[in-house]
């Protein structure tokens, strides 16, 4: 049990009191004291009638034994000194008790704010869920143009300062790779992960992103000087977990950043916090003319990449869909006659190590899938090279990045080739309709469904190659994933492309505010379906005796799941 600020001021005052006694009584005495104390019952509180036993518990009081004819000093006798001395006492008890009342004002100041901020979070997410609900009224646009500045700035990741008293968390906010959606989330008022042990976060303290029980372990640690007992295994840090190892916990919270110099930039005085806005926004002004003409640097040589390394753009899907292209019309595959004409007429990518075509029409059409995704593996794989920064990391931590990040980036280009009622396959050759997919026995039936139906929102934002260029690199290069060895320089080149992204939507979309929220949105969406397809994929291995996965796709589902 901690011990209350009463109990220490109470300890030290009797230290002090039998300290001065003794002193006084050695001031009056004829002789030398030597420093005994014992105790001596007084009965000024007693009745003549009670018992010696009850009068000495009553009224016993310290005394000075004094030397030979020495004087016995009075605890109740103060000389002008021992006066002086009490009121210094009075003067330092009452200091104390005034900065316990400034503690608690500064206190019940920073409860307000954190409500204030929790409001404003609120609203952001009342406003972007009238936002995706296709609300596009006149309130809707009041609010935009009123006083939503500040939704406005947390929704395309830049700093909107106020005149007064304006927040370094708000006008300095953390990197955009911390705004990677791992969980759920609304559009405008994202909901981020922990960085410590993934869970969520409820806040960004001591500079990182961070939730309530890694703040307080880290605030513990710090405070009362803590050492834990040294530990080599790299221990991962998890939400259930995170306890386990004190000494990877707190190693990690260093890692990331976490400093208890950052959580005093709240604290400023306002003249101060002015001051050192005004120094971070005019570093911005020099360096923002340079800073955007590098990004859009960044969007071309990626967007270049991407134009090269893939064979079907989404330009190109579009034209054929569209019937805007007279050259290319589509083979329809409907039923299974259609399909094992196209599979004489059409020209399909083959697996050198896969299944040959099988005659049992499920089968056949997961055969066809690996064999699309491991040509789009190679393509991603030539296009991820040609990322800049991307060549320049480890070797281990640039197929770690591949291994999980390959089927993400896959379903973020599938909607390319997508409507509502089919996709395209074989180079755009043939069209494969979506009540066909839906006619094949489970678990057969059930492999396409969830991409249609993500599909139909994610092409719903219309996004163009030179878009989805930058967001399929910021998906590759995502820093969280296990077992890379240098997470700092992952998340630096990650954060140059979603700066390159933010700046080039805003360019691309300058009507759609929100685009870039929920396309980090999707991040999340993204994974969700990569989980659920991985879990397809054990399921049709286990009860499909006819199938087998190609070496590639094993090698990345055993190391992922």
């Amino acid at each position: 049990m901690e011990e209350s600020w009463t109990s220490v001021l109470m300890a030290n005052q009797s230290e002090g009191a039998t300290k001065l006694w003794a002193r006084s009584g050695q001031g009056r005495g004829k002789g030398r004291s030597n420093g005994k104390l014992s105790q001596s019952p007084r009965s000024r509180h007693s009745s003549p009638g009670q018992p010696e036993e009850d009068r000495m518990e009553l009224g016993t009081e310290y005394r000075m034994e004094l030397g030979s004819g020495g004087e016995e000093s009075s605890w109740l006798e103060a000389s002008p000194d021992e006066q002086g001395w009490d009121r210094d006492r009075d003067r330092e008890r009452e200091r104390d008790r005034d900065k316990d009342r400034d503690r608690d004002r500064e206190r019940d100041r920073d409860r307000e704010r954190d409500r204030d901020r929790d409001r404003d979070r609120e609203r952001d997410k009342d406003k972007d869920r009238g936002a995706a609900n296709g609300q596009t009224g006149g309130e809707e646009d009041t609010q935009e143009k009123g006083g939503s500045s500040t939704s406005a700035s947390h929704s395309t990741g830049s700093p909107a300062p106020s005149s007064s008293g304006t927040d370094l968390s708000q006008t300095s906010p953390p990197s955009l790779s911390d705004q990677l959606l791992l969980g759920g989330g609304d559009a405008a008022g994202i909901n981020v992960e922990c960085r410590i042990c993934g869970d969520r976060a409820s806040g960004f303290h001591y500079g990182v992103h961070a939730c309530e029980g890694c703040k307080g372990f880290f605030r513990r640690t710090i405070r009362m000087k803590l050492e834990y007992e040294r530990c080599d295994r790299s221990c991962k840090i998890q939400k259930k977990s995170r306890n386990k190892c004190q000494y990877c916990r707190f190693q990690k919270c260093l890692s990331l950043g976490m400093s208890h110099d950052a959580i005093r930039y709240g604290r400023m005085p306002e003249a101060e916090k002015r001051k050192l806005v005004a120094g971070l926004l005019a570093g911005e002004a020099c360096s923002q003319n340079s800073g955007a003409s590098d990004l859009k640097t960044l969007a071309k040589r990626v967007n270049n990449a991407y134009l090269k390394n893939l064979n079907m753009t989404k330009k190109k899907a579009r034209s054929i869909l569209t019937g805007k292209t007279s050259s290319t019309t589509p083979f329809v595959i409907h039923d299974m006659d259609s399909l094992w004409q196209a599979e004489n007429g059409l020209v399909w990518n083959q697996l050198v190590n896969g299944s040959p075509p099988h005659k049992e029409i499920g089968v056949h059409v997961f055969y066809r899938c690996q064999c699309t995704t491991v040509e789009t593996v190679r393509e991603l794989t030539e296009f991820a090279k040609s990322i800049p920064g991307f060549v320049d990391l480890f070797l281990n931590d640039q197929v770690t990045l591949l291994k999980y990040g390959v089927h993400e980036a896959i379903f973020a280009m599938l909607p390319s080739l997508m409507n509502k009622d089919g996709l395209l396959v074989a180079n755009g050759q043939g069209f494969v309709t979506r009540e066909f997919l839906r006619s094949l026995r489970r678990p057969f039936s059930e492999i396409m469904e969830p991409k249609f139906e993500f599909a139909v929102k994610f092409n719903a934002l219309e996004l163009d190659d030179s878009d989805l260029a930058l967001y399929v690199a910021a998906i590759i290069l995502c820093g969280d994933r296990p077992g890379l060895m240098n997470i700092k320089q992952v998340e630096e080149i990650q954060d140059s492309i979603l700066q390159a992204l933010n700046q080039h939507l805003m360019s691309n979309h300058p009507d759609s505010s929100f685009i870039f929220p929920k396309l980090l949105q999707k991040m999340a969406d993204l994974r969700q379906l990569v989980t659920e397809n991985a879990q397809l994929v054990q399921k049709i291995k286990k009860t499909e005796s006819e199938t087998s996965l190609h070496p590639l796709l094993q090698e990345i589902y055993r190391d992922m799941y």
